[in-house]
C-alpha cells in the first residue's frame, strides 16, 4: 500500500521523491548572440543582450517528520516495568464443600434428618428423664456412667504423658468405686477435691499430630470425625475387651449406651437449641464441634487456640446466653377475655368532669 511505503522511507528519499514530482517553472537567464555581439561593436553601440528562457526547478526543502508520537503509549498506560493500577475488585472463594467436610451433603441430609427425629423422640424422652427423677438419682446415673469410662481417661493422660492426671484419676475411680458406692456418689471431687477430665483415645491421637480427618455427622453418635469415631470406639471397647464379663455383655451395653445418651443430651440441651435457633444451624453445628476439639488437644499440648476457633466458640456462648435469658424471662400475662353486657344498650358512656 502507498501509505505503508511512505511509513518505511528515510527522511532523504522523502524529500528527494517529493522535489522530482514537483513541476517545473520558467526562470529568465541572459544568453549573447555572437553576431549581434560583433555589429555592435564595429558601430561602437551599447549591444542589448536578448533573454532567452530557461527551465529551472525550484528547490524542494527537506521535510522533518517522526513516528515517535505514534510509538509513544497512551496517557493512561503505566511506564513499562510497573503494574496497572487496579480498578476491580476480585473476590475469591472455594467452590464447592469445604475441605474439612467433603462429604458436606450427606452429612447435612443426616443433621437434618437426626434433628427431626430429635424434636419428635429424642428430646421429649430426655426432658421426662430429667423432670422424672430427682436430681440425685440423675446425677448418681451419670457418675456410675462416668465412672465406667475412668480406666481410659486414665490410661490416655498415661500415654500423653501425664502421668500427674493419670494417678489423679485413678484415685478418682479408686474412692468413688468403693466410698462412692460404685460410682454412685462423685466423693472424690466433693471430698478429696479430684475433679472430672474427660479424655480418651481420640485425644490422645491428636497429641500425637493425628489430624481429625474428614467431618461426619451420623445419625445415632452425632457430630463427629474419624479420628474421633475410632477413638470413642477403642473408649468403649476397653472395659468389654480388657476386663470382660460383665461389661461385655448386651446388657451393659444396652444400659450404658442409653444412660449416656440422655445424660449427654440433657447436659447439652442448652446448646442444642442455641444451635437449632441459628440462622446456619449445620454450619454452626459443625464449625464449632471442630473448635472445640481443636481446643481440647490444644489444651492437652499446652498451646494457644486460633483466633477463628475462639470467634466460633464465643459466637456460641453468646448465642446460649440469649437462650439462657429467654428461658428464664417470665411469660406473658394472658389478657383476661371480657364478656360482652347482657343488655348492651342499657349500657351508658359516661364522660369524667
Amino acid at each position: 500500500m502507498p501509505g505503508l511505503a511512505l511509513l518505511s522511507t528515510s527522511p532523504a528519499l522523502l524529500s528527494a521523491a517529493l522535489g522530482a514530482a514537483v513541476p517545473t517553472v520558467q526562470a529568465p537567464q541572459i544568453v549573447p548572440d555572437p553576431e549581434v555581439f560583433r555589429l555592435a561593436a564595429e558601430a561602437g553601440a551599447p549591444v542589448a543582450l536578448p533573454v532567452r528562457p530557461r527551465s529551472e526547478r525550484r528547490a524542494v526543502l527537506p521535510i522533518g517528520w517522526s513516528l515517535a508520537p505514534a510509538q509513544e503509549p497512551p496517557a493512561d498506560q503505566p511506564p513499562e516495568g510497573e503494574e496497572p493500577p487496579v480498578t476491580e475488585i476480585v473476590v475469591e472463594g472455594e467452590v464447592g464443600p469445604p475441605k474439612s467436610d467433603p462429604a458436606e451433603a450427606i452429612n447435612e441430609e443426616s443433621y437434618r434428618v437426626t434433628q427431626a427425629v430429635d424434636e419428635a423422640v429424642v428430646e421429649p424422652v430426655a426432658n421426662a428423664y430429667r423432670d422424672g427423677l430427682p436430681e440425685p438419682v440423675r446425677d448418681g446415673l451419670g457418675n456410675v456412667v462416668r465412672n465406667l469410662g475412668e480406666p481410659s481417661v486414665a490410661l490416655n493422660f498415661l500415654l500423653q504423658g501425664k502421668v500427674g492426671k493419670a494417678f489423679e484419676t485413678l484415685g478418682r475411680l479408686a474412692i468413688n468405686s468403693t466410698l462412692g458406692v460404685g460410682g454412685l456418689f462423685d466423693v472424690a471431687e466433693k471430698r478429696a477435691g479430684l475433679p472430672y477430665r474427660r479424655n480418651g483415645f481420640a485425644n490422645t491421637l491428636g497429641f500425637y499430630g493425628v489430624g481429625s480427618g474428614p467431618y461426619l455427622y451420623l445419625p445415632v453418635t452425632g457430630a463427629t470425625s474419624v479420628r474421633d469415631l475410632a477413638g470413642s470406639t477403642l473408649d468403649q471397647l476397653l472395659l468389654p475387651v480388657a476386663v470382660g464379663d460383665p461389661f461385655n455383655r448386651i446388657e451393659y451395653a444396652a444400659t450404658y449406651f442409653v444412660i449416656n445418651g440422655l445424660d449427654q443430651r440433657v447436659a447439652f440441651d442448652e446448646e442444642i437449641a442455641s444451635i437449632r435457633n441459628s440462622d446456619d444451624p449445620y454450619r454452626l453445628r459443625r464449625e464449632t464441634y471442630l473448635a472445640q476439639r481443636r481446643r481440647d488437644i490444644a489444651e492437652l499440648k499446652g498451646e494457644p487456640i486460633s483466633e477463628r476457633d475462639r470467634m466460633w466458640l464465643e459466637e456460641l456462648e453468646e448465642l446460649k446466653a440469649e437462650t439462657r435469658a429467654a428461658s428464664e424471662a417470665p411469660a406473658p400475662a394472658e389478657a383476661v377475655p371480657v364478656e360482652p353486657p347482657a343488655n348492651p344498650e342499657t349500657v351508658g358512656i359516661t364522660r369524667p368532669r
